[in-house]
């Protein structure tokens, strides 16, 4: 059975309108969706938790030279609409289904996903793979992560489990909001203000979303279909992230990264046409800005596959 907490999170109260792209009615809830570019197949990004849609802005405007682009909200994230999180792969990808069809983005799709996000993409091709002309996944989730970890790492995340998200200070919120006006300084400036606001009022939502990853998604990844026969690009990461630093000793980061690039190489070669591609020069969180050169060049070599170019 699905978990659900009591409450939506605290921060998904109030959502205002989003500084660029619509909301689009969606099974009686509202979600954004900007949309630029022409042609097809069309690209649609899925952030991994803690980010949203116009996270992925600049590589956006990038990869709709090549075609028509996409960039979303979940339910429950962003400018979207809250939901109680966290929630299943079928619920997450059943939505974005209905969210194409209602903004009128025809199939089939290169799907991009990020981390939790890339968790989605598969469960997606999984289930409507006549919807897919590609996948790209940007440092994924893999299901078998928490088994290849050592078990110190284990152990950590035992102890990680349901910890208490206190109010941050003034002075953290102040800081805060430098360092995320500084991290958006080439974002366009009717978006940047609005994404430093969202990130500082729904900081929990990252957490909230990942609270079923190890076991409920898990388990919908493992049960689900093989992945279809569609070009593959598997980007793993493997350069400094700050955020993974400060959670993890070097030592177990280290063997972390060893068993991701492992999982990562198998995930590439489960489908005929598969790919593998290490960065060690970028960092889980913000590959896509790290090295969007490396990105976009998935993506176009993607659309060419896809395209029936060899």
């Amino acid at each position: 059975m699905p978990h659900r907490s009591s409450e939506a999170p605290p921060e998904a109260a109030v959502v205002p309108g989003p500084p660029l792209g619509r909301l689009y009615d969606v099974g009686g809830r509202r979600l954004m969706l900007h949309r630029s570019g022409a042609g097809g197949p069309a690209v649609v990004f899925l952030p991994g938790a803690g980010l949203v849609g116009l996270d992925f802005l600049n590589i956006h405007d990038r990869a709709a030279e090549l075609s028509t682009c996409v960039l979303y909200d979940r339910a429950g994230t962003g400018w979207s609409e809250p939901v109680e999180l966290p929630r299943t792969a079928a619920e997450v990808t059943g939505e974005l289904r209905d969210l194409l069809r209602a903004a009128d983005v025809p199939a089939p799709y290169l799907l991009v996903g990020h981390s939790l996000g890339g968790a989605y993409v598969r469960h997606y091709a999984q289930r409507f793979p006549d919807e897919v002309a590609g996948l790209l996944l940007l440092d994924p989730f893999h299901e078998d992560m928490v088994a290849r970890a050592p078990e110190e790492a284990r152990q950590m995340l035992e102890r990680m489990k349901n910890p208490q998200l206190p109010e941050p200070t003034e002075e953290q919120i102040r800081l805060s909001r430098d360092l995320l006006a500084r991290m958006f300084a080439k974002w366009p400036d009717p978006v940047r203000g609005p994404l430093v606001e969202q990130h500082l009022t729904s900081w929990r939502t990252g957490w909230h979303e990942g609270r079923n990853l190890y076991d409920e998604v898990t388990e919908e990844l493992r049960h689900a279909s093989d992945l279809p026969d569609v070009p593959l690009i598997v980007l793993t990461a493997l350069g400094h992230d700050a955020t993974q630093a400060q959670i993890w000793p070097e030592h177990l980061l280290r063997e972390i990264n060893d068993a991701k690039r492992a999982l990562h190489a198998r995930l590439a070669v489960s489908v005929p046409r598969g790919e593998h591609r290490v960065l060690d020069d970028a960092g889980h969180g913000w590959i896509h800005e790290e090295r969007p050169d490396l990105v976009l060049q998935a993506i176009g070599d993607l659309l060419h596959r896809a395209d029936g170019g060899r």
